[in-house]
């Protein structure tokens, strides 16, 4: 893939000889210890000492494997690889942006920038990179896909995140348009419609294995999910942000609790992926209330998320509560109480839950007042570990770049309710407590109308996931440590079905984004609308 405006086509092959022996040099170094690839690149750097980058080298290296003249290994790959941790959960997560676009909030915290989406910064990364594309999807995905490639991740399973404003506002039309070009993009081709846009992800180069937007909670409805299912989104980020309709009210949200337990359960009934935003610091709010609002995410069986966002309020200018901070009505937090607040969040999230963030990417000039603490996670971390506490988030938990001896994992699951469900959390854990995969299988106990006949009478997967460096499809797993492709998944889908089937279930349905359709119609499962399908009795 190549990315039409930015990325010049570099002939690499005028660097195939120096490169070549770089890698030699690399290769008889030990996979752990030996000298380091900077040193190897200085010293052999180019004339005028200007030292290869990892870019071109990892670019080089396989333009000499495609010519013959080196055995493909991945494990090599991985040592070349810049920012290993893009890809260190399975996938390659590629984030776009829709373009400005006048949202239905009111909200005293969020910027107004009329160049951005409602709530984002001009000087943000994401928003960098999507305004020098002209917000278009097709540009945006190639870029990134490239850039990936470029430098050493492999990129055929992709989950795509579309970010921006309120997605459920956008027209119909320009969303159909907009995820069709993204897959476009991955296809590598353009379609007529975005039905065979999809079509042809199932069997693409580059599939997109997990769809994601961002919306209101008083956005969702049957009809809503309906069309999100049609578009093939399978994962939904909710903006909470508070759960007192007292805050709620006071930061002009436009929605309450009540529209945010509703969106949840009509979410987890279609199963659905959920991601809630939770922002602390908001006007009304205090260091107490953020926490007993935190403990409520966890108390109440109708919220429950099984990833969540947690962004401080950052004080901005030119927004209403800037106004309120100078009239003397608003104190955001010091560093210290955040920093103690979001340390007893984390010690209270359970097993099931991922913390994806801790703090917002706002760069640090446009916070007016208030923590600039953009390492707040790893501060955070700092903090437990010195008084001997974990978080236990899955996040924290996931093995990552750590081998895993395929002897070691205990397959065992956390089980709780929520409104409408029964939840299994199945995990596969190292004997050092570390998530190597895991499924979540929803077993519905109520009966919700959502005029999806697909789903009726089934036990719902909502997520099956393998963690470790990703891999491409079909490669073999790289060392007798790797995660990926070992079967992991294999058995946590066969142990899935064999609960839904002691339940009473006779029939399993996966939320599958249409890149994963093929890999689950190797195990028996069949189309049926924007779901797989499969008899279990």
């Amino acid at each position: 893939m190549r990315n039409p405006k930015n990325h010049a086509a570099t002939d690499v092959s005028r660097y195939a000889e120096p490169v070549l022996e770089i890698i030699r040099e690399l290769q008889a170094q030990p996979m752990d210890g030996g000298e380091q690839l900077g040193a190897i690149l200085r010293r052999h750097a180019r004339a005028g000492g200007e030292v290869f980058s990892k870019n071109l080298l990892v670019r080089t290296y396989r333009h000499l494997c495609a010519r013959g003249e080196l055995q493909p290994d991945a494990a090599f790959l991985r040592r070349l690889r810049m920012k290993p941790t893009r890809t260190i959960s399975g996938v390659a997560p590629v984030t776009v942006l829709t373009k400005p676009y006048p949202c239905p909030g009111k909200c005293i915290f969020c910027p107004t920038d009329a160049r951005m989406p409602k709530s984002y910064l001009p000087d943000e990364p994401g928003a960098m990179r999507a305004e020098q594309h002209g917000f278009d999807p097709f540009e945006q995905t190639a870029a990134r896909v490239q850039t990936l490639s470029d430098n050493g991740h492999a990129v055929d399973k992709i989950e795509l995140l579309i970010l921006g404003g309120t997605w459920s506002s956008y027209p119909r039309d320009y969303q159909r348009w907009f995820i069709r070009r993204c897959l476009d993009a991955m296809n590598e081709r353009s379609a007529a419609t975005l039905a065979q846009a999809q079509r042809w992800n199932e069997s693409a180069r580059h599939r997109n294995v997990g769809l994601v937007i961002e919306t209101r909670p008083d956005h969702i409805s049957a009809e809503e999910i309906r069309r999100l299912r049609a578009l093939g989104v399978t994962k939904v980020q909710l903006g909470a942000q508070s759960l007192q309709d007292n805050v709620l009210e006071l930061n002009r949200r436009g929605h309450s609790m009540a529209d945010t337990r509703q969106a949840l359960r009509l979410l987890r009934a279609a199963g659905f992926k959920i991601v809630l935003h939770w922002m602390p610091n908001l006007l009304g709010a205090t260091a107490e209330s953020d926490r007993k609002d935190y403990a409520l995410l966890w108390s109440d069986p109708a919220l429950r998320p099984d990833e969540l966002k947690i962004y401080p309020c950052s004080l901005l200018a030119d927004t209403e509560l800037h106004q309120r901070w100078q009239r003397g009505e608003y104190r955001p937090y010091s560093d210290e109480t955040l920093l103690e607040l979001v340390a007893a969040c984390k010690r209270q999230t359970p097993p099931y839950c991922r913390i994806n963030r801790v703090y917002r990417d706002i760069p640090a000039p446009n916070i007016v007042a208030g923590s600039t603490l953009s390492n707040l996670r790893q501060v955070v971390q700092r903090r437990l570990r010195e008084r001997g506490q974990r978080c236990a988030c899955m996040r924290c938990r996931e093995v990552r770049e750590r081998g895993v001896p395929q002897d070691g994992l205990q397959l065992c699951a956390q089980v709780y309710t929520t409104a409408g469900s029964e939840e299994h959390f199945l995990m596969l854990n190292t004997r050092a407590d570390r998530l190597a995969g895991y499924a979540r299988l929803s077993l519905p106990n109520t009966e919700i109308e959502l005029g999806i006949e697909e789903i009726l009478a089934s036990a719902l997967l909502r997520e099956l996931h393998v963690y470790g460096p990703a891999l491409e499809i079909g490669s073999a797993a790289a060392g007798n440590s790797a995660v990926q492709h070992r079967g992991l998944g294999m058995r946590l889908l066969q142990h899935a079905e064999r609960v839904a089937g002691a339940a009473g279930f006779a029939r399993m349905a996966v939320i599958a984004a249409v890149g994963t359709r093929e890999y689950y119609r190797s195990h028996g499962f069949a189309r049926a609308g924007s779901y797989m399908v499969k008899a279990i009795a």
